[in-house]
């Protein structure tokens, strides 16, 4: 009972805890919290971010489909071309459908072909650009079956894409949350030393708590009473440089974005904007650094008294 009687009588002014508030290790452990949750958040609100772009892309590529259009000797490419836009415009689920010009085809291959050069002499396969209004009702394979009475005509229903889009950001995904989990075990690390650390240094302290018949609960609480609060600031630091990191990145991101690696950057996170979910997953990093390190500080102290005893 002599636990009870503690926590019911009042700490006089200036007495200090079993575990001081502002030791060198305190402090210590307080950087290293913070630094793990601001890699933590990061690290879950980049999941997010790509995950976001993963779902808009996958759900663009499967709203739009390409009728490819070969040049076939004795046919008339532009009557094809008028004939496969029609045909797509009658299909049922199709929203819209357009032919590509000749510049807009001929840009296509400058990646691969390089810019400046002249294809007008080179005849070059044709696409039209499909928009559906509901890929669910869209009815591809009537559409398919249409586009056999035009020589050199073939449909690209994007799925190889889709499925390219899906196993990367998959992929991505597992990798954060893998890295989410080595951040968890490099934390729980850092405080079962910091906490051992602590016992080791208020050593004499600890022993006339037990002579005077206090319990290895009562000074377990008081470890986890204090490392809860060490948690709970470096949860909040850490969350609160993360979404000064997102804002930051994203207020730069609109000014960067017209260039070539911006482009890039930009397609895979989006403009940085994390929405509800990702500032909800980044919030609730705070009570889940508090809560492992003050059960594992509390764990590690009772081990620590038993071993000790």
């Amino acid at each position: 009972m002599i636990e009870r009687l503690f926590s019911l009588l009042p700490r006089r002014r200036g007495a200090a805890p079993i575990v001081p508030e502002k030791s060198v290790a305190g402090r210590t452990l307080l950087l290293m919290i913070t630094i793990m949750s601001f890699l933590s958040a990061v690290t879950l609100g980049g999941v997010v971010l790509v995950q976001k772009s993963a779902i808009a892309w996958s759900a663009d590529v499967g709203r739009e489909l390409t009728i490819q259009i070969r040049p076939v000797e004795g046919e008339v490419m532009d009557s094809n071309l008028r004939t496969a836009v029609s045909l797509a415009q009658t299909t049922p689920g199709v929203a819209s459908a357009r032919a590509l010009t000749i510049e807009e085809s001929q840009k296509l291959l400058e990646p691969w072909l390089g810019a400046g050069l002249d294809l007008t002499a080179i005849e070059i396969p044709r696409l039209v650009v499909v928009q559906l209004a509901d890929p669910v009702d869209a009815d591809i394979e009537g559409l398919t079956r249409n586009l056999q009475a035009i020589k050199g005509a073939s449909l690209d229903t994007h799925a190889a894409w889709r499925q390219q889009l899906n196993t990367m950001a998959g992929t991505i995904v597992l990798s954060g949350l893998m890295v989410l989990a080595l951040i968890g075990v490099a934390t729980v690390l850092a405080i079962i030393f910091a906490t051992r650390g602590a016992m080791a240094s208020n050593r004499e302290i600890v022993d006339v708590l037990h002579y005077i018949g206090a319990s290895n609960r009562f000074i377990a609480g008081e470890f986890q009473g204090r490392f809860l609060s060490i948690g709970l600031q470096g949860g909040l630091l850490g969350a609160a440089a993360t979404l000064l990191f997102f804002f930051v990145i994203s207020t730069a991101a609109g000014n960067v974005l017209s260039s070539e690696a911006g482009a890039q950057m930009g397609v895979l996170f989006g403009r940085f904007a994390l929405g509800i979910d990702g500032l909800i997953g980044i919030v609730a990093v705070i009570p889940v650094i508090a809560a492992l390190t003050a059960i594992t500080s509390r764990m590690t102290v009772r081990r620590y008294l038993s071993e000790t005893s």
